[in-house]
């Protein structure tokens, strides 16, 4: 397979530049995901990478090669559209030997490897149908037979699940991870939404603005945000803030906000009067009498196992992950604890990470 490098990368559109300075690299077999709201630029970089996009500045290499001016047919790599982008008057064999038929491949050969592909991605049954009778989730597996057979070194995925439904969008998550392991492939994939990323990737690339915010490993991201903007994106229920400022006390510092005082941890490196934001996610909060953190439930969502409390604490709505044994009536004046290595603090100015 192949490894890809983007230098510098900048894409503008006349004058307006929209991207610049994105550099990084992924391996050979590594699977990222470029991950990031709508309009951060996630997708404009891999139209560059597939070569359906011109690049303003900086250069992409696959494999050790500059590919800024190759076209998409001579860079080794297979694209797998969010629409899917079948041939409706083709049946899924034609479909996915589309590409290998246009490269005037061996009949045998392009038979071989579309029958490997289906077999692989349970299409075998299929074969002699049209789209129109397929289902999302097997039109979806077409898209990727397409690209399969194509025995490229990098696959490009274009946030393929978000027309499907949320069973079948985590059943295929399973199954694009598998393949990518499968086929020992390098993939970068594109979504706004970061379940898949958390759940699929080896390395999230997390992106704003046509910059990249913060690179690394799901538990790195999840763990060590660095900044609000990651902190609040990454994670479902979304990490819980408090406003307030640092306190010196006789054993050390504490985060103060009206009905909240929580000891910091020693390492924390926030100044007396340093006015931040306490970060915690939810499933890191506990429902205790004595709790240094104050507030009243006013809303209990039972989601199955688990119960989400939603507790307003200085005016805002603080969501605790509890057992469903632990729930309690709206109105309840109830205490929180958190352990201190649970423990986020974002400077309020720069929202950049504290602890």
């Amino acid at each position: 397979m192949s490894s890809v490098e983007y230098k510098n990368i900048g894409k503008s559109y006349g004058s307006v530049e929209v991207m610049r300075d994105i550099s990084f690299r992924i391996e050979d077999h590594q699977f990222v995901v470029l991950l990031g709201p709508s309009g951060c630029g996630k997708t404009t970089l891999l139209r560059m990478t597939a070569g359906l996009e011109a690049i303003s500045a900086g250069d992409l290499e696959i494999d050790g090669r500059r590919v800024n001016d190759v076209h998409p047919r001579d860079r080794d790599i297979a694209m797998v559209f969010q629409n899917y982008a079948l041939y409706p008057t083709m049946q899924v064999y034609d479909n996915i030997a589309f590409s290998l038929e246009v490269a005037r491949k061996p009949k045998a050969e392009v038979r071989k490897k579309v029958e490997w592909a289906a077999e692989v991605l349970n299409l075998t049954d299929y074969l002699h149908r049209y789209p129109k009778e397929l289902s999302g989730g097997q039109r979806q597996r077409v898209a990727m037979g397409r690209a399969m057979v194509r025995d490229a070194g990098v696959f490009l995925f274009d946030e393929p699940l978000s027309n499907l439904d949320a069973k079948l969008r985590a059943h295929m998550r399973l199954e694009i991870r598998q393949l990518h392991d499968r086929l020992k492939a390098t993939t970068v994939y594109v979504t706004h939404d970061q379940i898949e990323a958390m759940s699929m990737a080896d390395i999230i690339v997390l992106m704003q603005g046509g910059r990249i915010v913060q690179m690394g490993t799901p538990d790195q991201i999840y763990e060590k945000p660095n900044s609000i903007y990651v902190a609040d994106f990454i994670g479902s229920p979304s990490m819980n803030f408090i406003d307030g400022e640092i306190a010196a006390s006789a054993h050390g510092s504490v985060f103060q906000a009206p009905g909240v005082h929580v000891p910091l941890p020693a390492y924390a490196t926030a100044r007396p009067g340093q006015k931040v934001l306490l970060g915690v996610r939810p499933n890191d909060l506990a429902v205790s009498e004595d709790g240094p953190i104050r507030g009243k439930v006013i809303l209990s969502e039972t989601t199955g196992a688990d119960v989400q409390l939603h507790v307003e604490v200085d005016g805002r709505d603080t969501i605790v992950v509890v057992p469903r044994a632990e729930r309690r009536q709206s109105g309840t004046h109830v205490g929180l604890t958190v352990a201190e290595s649970a423990i986020h603090l974002f400077d309020k100015a720069t929202e950049k990470r504290v602890v």
